[in-house]
């Protein structure tokens, strides 16, 4: 009877190591979670093809530099003009510098895991601005679907079925950000002056209040900043994306205030 009840007695203290293992435990396993969502990528992940399209018919254009006429701004950039514009104002050539994941709060300064503040002229993420003009006043939106007889949708491919949904492009103009979050289906969120937003695939694309980006007043120089990143906290950025290549294709059309498509703007 004495040793069991002494058994007994012991029973807390066990307890409480058992409880203190479990702790560990968990303290390891999120540790190592953490050390699993992000990733060095291999210098081998590159850009290999990035269009961005305006596919609207003759009232919407865009470019790289602002103009005084509407028939100067241009309705397609190709991968190759961003990257030289780029590397003219940035001084690196996304053709060799791959992206780092990274992640941001305000969508304007980056860092990497550690907290370090991350330059934007390291090519860890990138940043350039587009110049929008319209032929009348208008609401742009970010669509999927594609133009007649073309396959240019908003959308990133890669080998690795992973990749797009780690990915993330931000749009900021007149103080606000829409992030495009290829994770997040036809659906979106706010916060404060920030967005987030994903599209449904292209079949099923719908314009609304959920993909919708900003106004554009007729014949007005509409300034906006894009920036393209691996988000490292994201559940998909882990080792398995290196040495991974990605292709980015954008487009925007033109609505009324109730999400109609403007004549000409398929």
């Amino acid at each position: 009877m004495g040793e069991k009840k002494r058994k007994k007695e012991k029973s807390p203290e066990a307890k409480r190591l058992y409880v203190s293992i479990l702790l560990a435990l968990i303290a390891l396993t999120s540790i190592v979670a953490a050390s699993v969502a992000w990733f060095t990528i291999a210098n081998f992940t590159k850009v290999y093809s990035m269009g961005m399209e305006v596919t609207s018919g003759t009232n919407l254009r865009f470019d790289l530099d602002p103009h005084e006429k509407y028939e100067d701004y241009v309705k397609t950039l190709n991968f190759g003009q961003i990257a030289d514009r780029i590397k003219k104002d940035k001084g690196f050539d996304m053709r060799t510098v791959p992206l780092e994941p990274v992640t941001t709060s305000d969508y304007k300064t980056f860092k990497f895991e550690d907290g370090t503040v991350v330059s934007d002229k390291s090519g860890s993420y990138l940043e350039f601005t587009l110049h929008f003009m319209a032929t009348d006043d208008m609401l742009i939106h970010l669509t999927s679907a594609n133009g007649e007889g073309q396959k240019n949708g908003t959308g990133i491919s890669s080998s690795n079925k992973n990749l797009p949904e780690a990915m993330r492009i931000s749009f900021t103009v007149d103080g606000n950000t829409f992030v495009y979050d290829p994770g997040m289906g036809d659906a979106a969120t706010e916060k404060g002056k920030v967005k987030t937003f994903g599209l449904s695939d292209g079949e099923h694309m719908k314009l609304s209040e959920n993909n919708q980006l900003f106004w554009a007043k007729k014949y007005e120089n509409k300034p906006v900043i894009l920036r393209v990143w691996l988000e490292g906290t994201d559940p998909e950025c882990t080792d398995q994306l290196r040495k991974a290549d990605y292709s980015i294709s954008l487009r925007f059309v033109g609505t009324d205030e109730n999400h109609k498509i403007l004549d000409g703007s398929r």
